[in-house]
């Protein structure tokens, strides 16, 4: 059974940073996808970045230029940074992962106040 932990979340000002992490329990050099999503109160959960196995990016529009998805082999790690924080961007985060099977994180939760 594989296991993603997120950590890294958290209660912060708007216009503040949080860079979250995730880590996986297998290696994720062959992944095939590995991402991250949120769930606002109220809202269907939705992505917000995602490393596609090429090396490609894809953010939804909401975050471009403030949030950065990358990616730690050695520690078989994705991280999403990110800055400029609005509160539109509280949610729960959830780490995604695809090795042909996807597997979720328990999420971690990030609070932005105004």
């Amino acid at each position: 059974q594989v296991q993603l932990v997120e950590s890294g979340g958290g209660l912060v000002q708007a216009g503040g940073s949080l860079r979250l992490s995730c880590v996986a329990s297998r290696s994720i050099f062959s992944i095939n996808a590995m991402g991250w999503y949120r769930q606002a109160p109220g809202k269907q959960r939705e992505l917000v970045a995602i490393l596609i196995s090429d090396g490609s990016t894809r953010y939804t529009d909401s975050v471009k230029g403030r949030f950065t998805i990358s990616r730690d082999n050695a520690k078989n790690t994705v991280y999403l940074q990110m800055n400029s924080l609005k509160p539109e961007d509280t949610g729960v985060y959830y780490c995604n992962a695809d090795w042909g099977y996807t597997y979720w994180g328990q999420g971690t939760q990030v609070t932005v106040s105004s």
